[in-house]
């Protein structure tokens, strides 16, 4: 959506719309569910006032999505603790909605360990724009403005971290 909402309303409903990826871009960055829907709240309040700022021009979703990674930072720093990255990859259902066989079901789940035990050894800022790209789905742009740094910032994080996780998943599957 383009525009400021009119009204509590109209507010509401962007809410409504927003709070799914709101919640897991927090969750990203703070590690912890609960401190995820905290910072969601702090954040949506935040930015119903601030309203008055938001550019009529511009769209809604990145410039709230930016209020949520700030707040998700403060609180991950205020905390004074450093969690461990702990995404849980949706599971793909085969074409037809058919349950996978035990034996694929088994493999799949320990290929999304392996990928998140890599996706852990990067750094928290590649870690960060990895998860924002791939496991939220957020564009480039969105990317840049819910971690507070330019596109090309993430362009760069984003190949440094597809080099390092390439580099760490081959090494485990070499004899």
């Amino acid at each position: 959506m383009v525009g400021r909402p009119q009204d509590l309303d109209d507010y509401e409903q962007l809410v409504r719309e927003h709070q799914g990826i709101a919640f897991r871009t927090a969750y990203v960055i703070v590690g912890s569910a609960a401190d995820a829907e905290e910072v969601v709240q702090d954040a949506f309040v935040k930015a119903h006032r601030a309203l008055g700022r938001f550019r009529e021009d511009a769209p809604f979703r990145p410039w709230l999505l930016a209020i949520v990674a700030n707040e998700a930072r403060n609180k991950r720093r205020s905390a004074g603790r450093r969690s461990r990255f702990e995404l849980k990859l949706a599971e793909e259902r085969p074409s037809g909605g058919a349950a996978p066989s035990p034996e694929a079901a088994l493999l799949a789940q320990e290929q999304r360990a392996q990928l998140l035990g890599a996706i852990d050894t990067l750094r928290e800022e590649h870690r960060q724009v990895v998860a924002c790209r791939y496991l939220l789905g957020l564009s480039e742009a969105e990317t840049a403005a819910a971690l507070g740094c330019r596109p090309g910032t993430v362009k760069s994080r984003l190949s440094r971290a597809l080099a390092r996780l390439e580099a760490e998943l081959r090494a485990e599957v070499a004899p």
